[in-house]
């Protein structure tokens, strides 16, 4: 399962810009109901084709110094949103903080800290906004759900009915609706399966898609000589997103998006054309040198000295005893943007670079407008109408978070599903 900049202009490219391809395109798009479910089949945009939407060549606001003030001093900023007046809400998990900036970026406030009081947090994961300009924190350190005003002054909090309280391990909010239901996740411990459910603002189950598909797993070999599940190299994943009043939950391959209504039932699927493609032995190899890219100058837990020789030929053999996906995922990721977009992230095939990441930009009733560019390194956490909020390290690994400006063409919006 599964949710940083440059100073390159990124120009957006009209898509389909002679009327021409743009009428030839629109009849391909086909949409029908099925027992309720309506089904979009869209064709796959021109290769090379972008739409004629602009991201600004530098951020109009970026937050984040090497050197200064505390508050600008970021770590770990492992959640941000804009308010429609233009404040930005930091989750910065290095300091346990939340810290909010006005519209330029200069800093307003901060609250929270590391402890266990009720304003408190033992590991900081996500900020929402909630319904009354409100602000909802997650704790995944103790799973608590602790609601703000405006001003940082604290309400309440709760958790997601597990059976216990506080709860087991899991289940992990995605993001809270407009209408403060919350949308969670639990991989219930085995990573083929993964539970997709809404929750009400007292923390009680409401009707939800379920029990879902998730991960391929297999059966490998580890170091000691015990067999283990795990996933797959290039295994496929449930990602989720809220796209209105919808639910998405989806894997990533084949392409095709799955949204559900509030009562939890199938409401639509949105695909697109695709070729699929399977992964050649280099292509094993590749995975099997990243993951031990990542083992080596690593410390052995249990000594704190560095992983031996030994150890590191045992993990590779495991790494190598890893089965590989029939096919490689569609997408990487979802997101809907605030006018009822979905933004879907082409998947970024091994030794492959694009030299930006590459989305596929549906309007709010599922048929497809085209690509779009977005810039490279910057981790995107929002998308409002005219502009875009997200992550991003200098060469220093000096995090901010910024934003960049985004001029749409005037292409029709369409209805929802």
């Amino acid at each position: 399962m599964t949710t940083r900049p440059g100073a390159t202009v990124l120009v957006l490219c009209a898509f389909a810009c002679q009327p021409d391809e743009q009428d030839a395109l629109t009849p391909q798009i086909e949409t029908r109901d099925s027992a309720g479910i309506r089904i979009i089949e869209n064709p796959r945009p021109l290769e090379g084709s972008r739409l004629p939407w602009r991201i600004g060549p530098e951020p109009t606001v970026s937050i984040g110094e090497r050197t200064g003030e505390e508050p600008y001093m970021l770590y770990l900023p492992s959640s941000f949103f804009r308010f429609p007046d233009g404040r930005i809400v930091v989750a910065n998990r290095g300091t346990e903080e939340v810290r909010v900036f006005d519209s330029r970026g200069t800093h307003l406030a901060t609250w929270g800290g590391e402890g266990d009081g009720p304003a408190e947090f033992e590991t900081l994961g996500d900020v929402e906004p909630w319904p009354g300009d409100s602000i909802l924190a997650w704790d995944f350190g103790d799973y608590a759900i602790s609601i703000f005003d405006a001003d940082g002054n604290y309400g309440r909090s709760f958790f997601l009915q597990s059976g216990a309280d506080p709860p087991r391990w899991g289940p992990s909010p995605v993001a809270a609706r407009a209408d403060g239901t919350i949308l969670s996740i639990d991989d219930l411990g085995f990573g083929d399966s993964a539970l997709v459910q809404v929750w009400d603002a007292e923390g009680d189950v409401l009707p939800s898609p379920g029990v879902l598909p998730d991960e391929e797993v297999r059966t490998a070999r580890a170091p000691d000589g015990s067999t283990e599940q795990v996933g797959v190299a290039y295994t496929r994943e449930l990602l989720t997103a809220v796209w209105g009043d919808l639910v998405v939950a989806s894997l990533n391959k084949p392409y095709e998006i799955r949204a559900f209504r509030a009562d939890g039932a199938l409401a639509c699927i949105v695909r697109l054309e695709h070729e699929r493609r399977a992964p050649t032995e280099a292509d094993r190899q590749t995975y099997v040198e990243g993951r031990m890219a990542e083992r080596r100058g690593a410390v052995d837990a249990s000594t704190g000295e560095p992983i031996p020789d030994g150890l590191l030929a045992l993990m590779r053999e495991f790494f190598e005893s890893i089965p590989v996906a029939e096919h490689f995922p569609a997408f990487s990721a979802i997101l809907a943007d605030d006018t009822g977009h979905l933004w879907v992230r082409e998947y970024d095939y091994p030794q492959e670079e694009r030299p930006a990441p590459l989305w596929t930009v549906f309007d709010p009733a599922g048929r497809v407008l085209g690509y779009v560019e977005t810039p490279r390194g910057l981790l995107i956490g929002q998308i409002g109408e005219d502009y875009i909020l997200g992550r991003a390290e200098d060469e220093l690994g000096v995090e901010y978070v910024q934003l960049w400006p985004l001029a749409r063409s005037e292409a029709e919006q369409g209805q929802r599903p």
